[in-house]
């Protein structure tokens, strides 16, 4: 069978569109802005995550912001659930390296104690904070200070006659979370405030794409995007690199967030490299590493993790191999930027598929440093 970048049918040839080979066009949408971050409207997209301290705690909730700084995160997200926590947010904003959002339900006067903090955004659903003159009070004062709402509506936590229609078999939950999703939409745009932004999540990946995709023709919001409630680090990583990553080639995703029961810059790891392998981020490293088999002799695999680690500093767009053995090492690494690979007691690192270095297997990694400081310094350079 023959594959052919051709129009003319042939039941014997498989057709390669060649668009297929790039991202689709993003949806076009408002733009808002959360401190200095754009979102929406061919702005690139942006990795969030979520303190998981409690935010009264101030110095252990800027230790974990900072910590998703240095791990690339860029908008960070604190739950506000009492007075205590929305009297920390003043110091949590002036200590913050991130834009901080702050995240609220029922109460419009920790709203509102948090915009007087200075925080970045807000996420409340205008329906559960309550009566018509508090949902006013909030958004004008969120209007003054150019600071916007992120509607986020979550299948678990629908208003209950949706949640009723959704167990009568009336309505799907894709369908319900939409109707939830503007219904919101209208409170805020009968109040002339527009700088919004929406997120449609749930546990299941099929219910999460449907919803974005039936709410996309219908509002030019961007779309805050993720799987909620995804699970553990391994089950999580898989169910929102599924979904978002539909998402992604469906040009709906404007900022996202990897959901994970586990630490938070693991969130952020997660979404930089799902980011990463969709094209959509070019100044981060790239780690090609052997799937191994019967013919290596050295642990190939705790060695990429090592390299990995190592790289986490690293915010340059740079191609890094570690291969298993020579078969496999510089030849099948060639467009690599640095490799290693070795076996039999031996190491070996190559750039570009040109051997640059040997050493003792047991030097490996302490060779590997050695060349990614010059390869780096030699950046520098140029």
């Amino acid at each position: 069978m023959r594959i052919e970048e051709r129009t003319a049918a042939s039941p014997d040839t498989i057709h390669l569109n060649p668009q297929l080979k790039r991202m689709p066009p993003r949806r076009p949408t408002r733009q808002v802005f959360l401190g200095p971050v754009a979102i929406g409207n061919g702005a690139p997209i942006s990795v969030q995550s979520m303190t998981k301290t409690s935010t009264a705690d101030v110095d252990a909730t800027t230790k974990q912001i900072e910590t998703l700084h240095a791990a690339g995160c860029e908008i960070v997200r604190v739950a506000v659930p009492d007075q205590r926590s929305a009297f920390a947010l003043a110091e949590i904003v002036r200590r913050s390296p991130l834009p901080v959002v702050a995240d609220i339900h029922f109460d419009h006067r920790l709203a509102l104690q948090a915009l007087d903090s200075g925080v970045a955004g807000l996420r409340i659903n205008p329906g559960n904070i309550g009566s018509r003159d508090k949902v006013e009070a909030v958004v004008r004062d969120a209007a003054q200070r150019g600071v916007p709402i992120r509607i986020g509506v979550n299948a678990g936590s629908l208003e209950k006659p949706l949640s009723e229609r959704v167990e009568r078999g009336e309505t799907t939950r894709a369908e319900a979370m939409v109707e939830s999703a503007l219904g919101h939409i209208r409170i805020l745009e009968a109040l002339d405030f527009r700088d919004i932004k929406v997120s449609l999540k749930a546990s299941d990946v099929i219910a999460t794409v449907e919803a974005y995709r039936l709410l996309a023709g219908r509002c030019d919001y961007p779309f805050h995007v993720g799987v909620t409630e995804a699970g553990t680090i391994t089950t999580g990583t898989i169910k929102s690199a599924a979904g978002i990553g539909i998402l992604l080639m469906d040009g709906l995703c404007d900022t996202i967030r990897v959901s994970l029961s586990g630490p938070p810059e693991e969130e952020v790891r997660v979404a930089r490299r799902l980011l990463q392998a969709m094209d959509e981020r070019q100044g981060e490293p790239v780690v090609i590493a052997c799937p191994t088999c019967g013919r290596i002799t050295i642990d190939a695999a705790s060695l990429a993790l090592e390299v990995e680690r190592i790289l986490e500093s690293v915010h340059e767009p740079i191609r890094v191999a570690v291969m298993g053995c020579e078969v496999n090492g510089p030849g099948e690494a060639r467009e690599a930027d640095i490799g290693i690979c070795g076996g039999g007691g031996r190491g070996i690192l190559f750039r570009k598929g040109e051997i640059v270095r040997r050493c003792a297997e047991s030097e490996i990694l302490a060779a590997f440093r050695e060349e990614l400081d010059a390869l780096l310094a030699e950046r520098d350079k140029e």
